[in-house]
């Protein structure tokens, strides 16, 4: 039982490892090397576990947003895990982890509005959430709801000021769609602050250094 864990992404957000600084970054789901990892699963063992874990989760009551997520799943596992969290959920509409996991899944399948609702249905139930609110507001930023995202964001760092993932994608809309490049990078200095090593920290700075070039010689941003 204890090695059954729901399934759940590191965090919903946006990846700038493989945008060319100065342009803007592409919306993913999961973070890298998340991509870079496929792990085989059976419909029948997948959708075992999936419910395992959500029982298991809503009795003992453990925070799944922060889980690691198994990636690799096929479209048809993972309709066939939405369809189960849809009958815990009818018997159960108050198993907050199964809301989280249901919006997970649709997140995964490119369904933003299913996912926004189920992410809304899990801040019900929990409205301090940073993780949860990120995700969502991800998905606000896919629909191009900007204000919407911005809130949940916003909303993620004053519950937890050392969320870095809101930060960061907080940065990025910002920087490319609300065009509050003084803004961006407050924020941004914030997450390089948390998070000084790694390629996301190097790909932040060179945002900082490009806004900075380009503000000095008053070209206009992309």
């Amino acid at each position: 039982m204890d090695g059954i864990r729901p399934l759940s992404y590191q965090e919903c957000k946006i990846d700038l490892s493989d945008c060319p600084v100065g342009q803007s970054p592409i919306f993913l789901n999961t973070e890298k090397d998340m991509r870079n990892k496929t792990i085989f699963f059976t419909a029948v063992a997948l959708a075992f576990g999936v419910f395992v874990g959500v029982v298991f989760t809503n009795t003992t009551n453990r925070d799944v947003s922060s889980a690691s997520a198994p990636a690799g799943a096929s479209p048809v596992n993972v309709q066939n895990n939405i369809e189960l969290l849809q009958e815990v959920l009818a018997k159960e509409p108050n198993n907050r982890n199964a809301w989280v996991q249901l919006g997970h899944y649709y997140c995964e399948s490119a369904q933003t509005l299913p996912a926004i609702e189920a992410y809304g249905k899990a801040l019900e139930l929990d409205s301090n959430d940073p993780s949860i609110l990120t995700e969502q507001g991800v998905m606000f930023r896919q629909l191009g709801w900007f204000d919407k995202a911005k809130d949940n964001f916003t909303k993620a760092v004053e519950i937890n000021p050392s969320h870095q993932h809101s930060l960061y994608n907080l940065g990025l809309l910002y920087r490319y769609d609300l065009q509050d490049f003084a803004k961006a990078a407050e924020v941004w200095q914030k997450f390089i602050a948390l998070n000084p090593i790694g390629s996301e920290a190097d790909k932040v700075r060179g945002e900082l250094e490009f806004l900075t070039t380009q503000q000095s010689t008053d070209m206009p941003l992309q």
